[in-house]
């Protein structure tokens, strides 16, 4: 199998990124134990030498928030580093006195943004996400002062993350959106039936698909609740629950019978399934173990037939997945 490096074009008018890129959320954020600043240092490099350089994160992914942006900016300080990688963040939700919080105030705009261009080391941002719509505030207003910093230079692109059809359209007419961040898996396919993926096409936004691996079920690695390590917040997801998760594996078996047929790993077979659903589709799964960086990156020399792809979509509509994608305290705001 070939691993040539795939890219893809972010957006109508937007630069080609590498197909599959680095999700860096886990590095620090929600999945267990946490590793040393130099494991992910390596993780990171690693994923670079490799061609994943479209390197995504968040203000907020911490604790404390910031934590992730400075620990990619130790590397981002190295011009050399820099020059390589297309570096996206996000903005809107933060820590408060009463915990997660969304706002997209204009002043809080500007200010994250200028926090996160110190926390990276770079001059400007490559993608610039507003990670989850603030419904207390119109959207134009957040759109404008993001306009406003793309005008000063201070970011390149623009994004937005679980936004609606109708907050996209809002949101592309103040300024032009280059993706959609989004969740997006044979175990979360939304966007396929709800009209936000033909919404994407028909203003020309990118498909940028984290948890492609379904927060590492799909891997095949799980085989129950109790195999998640203290402290990862997997252990209080609905879909990780006990009869829920006992139905989800179904899913995982389903899909490797068909990986093992293709002599591939599920992982390899899901991250190939995510990017054929068209040119306009990015993967960002992200990992703390090179190990997994290798399986993840496998999946670029693995072409699926038009007979497999449509076996594995028979799955996805056949097998339904149990529980909701967060808990009753994140549901509400869809993070991560």
């Amino acid at each position: 199998m070939s691993s040539e490096v795939a890219y893809r074009q972010l957006g109508r008018n937007g630069p080609k990124v590498s197909a599959l890129g680095f999700g860096a959320m886990g590095l620090t954020t929600a999945y267990g134990n946490q590793v040393s600043e130099a494991e992910n240092h390596e993780v990171i490099k690693a994923a670079v030498e490799e061609g994943c350089t479209f390197i995504d994160t968040s203000n907020v992914y911490g604790p404390p928030m910031g934590k992730n942006e400075k620990l990619i900016g130790e590397l981002l300080k190295d011009p050399s580093f820099r020059s390589k990688v297309f570096i996206c963040t996000k903005f809107g939700i933060h820590f408060s006195e009463t915990g997660l919080e969304i706002s997209g105030k204009p002043q809080d705009v500007r200010r994250w943004c200028e926090e996160s261009l110190a926390n990276l080391q770079v001059d400007y941002i490559d993608l610039y996400y507003q990670h989850r719509v603030d419904r207390n505030t119109p959207i134009e207003e957040t759109w404008n002062e993001l306009k406003k910093l793309k005008e000063e230079g201070k970011v390149k692109y623009l994004g937005i993350s679980e936004a609606t059809e109708e907050e996209i359209r809002k949101a592309h007419a103040i300024t032009p959106i280059s993706a959609l961040q989004i969740e997006f898996s044979p175990w979360t396919p939304d966007i396929k039936e709800n009209g936000i993926l033909k919404a994407c096409r028909e203003l020309g936004i990118a498909i940028v698909a984290y948890s492609p691996l379904g927060r590492g079920f799909l891997t095949g690695a799980y085989k129950s609740p109790a195999d998640f390590e203290e402290g990862d917040y997997r252990r209080a997801n609905p879909r990780f629950q006990g009869e829920a998760f006992k139905e989800n594996l179904k899913l995982v078996d389903a899909l490797k019978e068909i990986a093992d047929k293709k002599g591939v790993t599920p992982a390899q077979l899901t991250l190939a399934w995510v990017l054929a659903q068209g040119d306009d589709f990015i993967a960002i799964p992200g990992t703390k173990k090179i190990k997994y960086l290798k399986d993840n990156i496998g999946s670029r020399g693995v072409t699926l037939t038009s007979e497999e792809l449509q076996s594995i979509d028979e799955i996805v509509n056949r097998i339904k997945v149990v529980g909701e994608r967060y808990d009753a305290v994140l549901h509400g705001m869809g993070a991560f």
